[in-house]
């Protein structure tokens, strides 16, 4: 088993930005893509970045291109989301996902909707606001 934390998350103005940290612990040698989702209240969850077990492959959703960093220190077991320019928007619950999958099946799957990663942390809390 593999187990994902997730932190950073806290109240922002409008245009402010904010890093996200995962730490995976557990059977991280399972692990392989990783991966970013967001769910505001009422809406469903989405799709926000990945990133490929090296660090190498990233993949973005539109609306975190140009604004949201993924990366990764592998000697630390740690995945990041760098957000800047952060909108009212983007207020959501912040999820870290890991996948025994590589890169190319997880682009594949994020693009049909298909969400169904094989470990989920508990979500930190974004909240832009002024």
């Amino acid at each position: 088993q593999v187990q994902l934390v997730e932190s950073g998350g806290e109240l922002v103005q409008p245009g402010g930005s904010l890093r996200l940290s995962c730490a995976a612990s557990g059977s991280i040698f399972s692990l392989n893509a990783t991966s970013w989702f967001r769910q505001a209240p009422g809406k469903e969850r989405e799709f926000v970045a990945a990133i490929s077990r090296s660090g190498g492959g990233t993949y973005y959703a539109d609306s975190a291109k140009g604004r949201f960093t993924i990366s990764r220190d592998n000697a630390k077991n740690t995945v990041y989301l760098q957000m800047n320019s952060l909108k009212p928007e983007d207020t959501a619950v912040y999820y870290c996902a890991g996948s025994r999958q590589p890169m190319g099946d997880i682009i594949a799957r994020v693009r049909r909707g298909d969400y169904g990663m094989d470990y989920w942390g508990k979500g930190t809390l974004v909240t832009v606001s002024s």
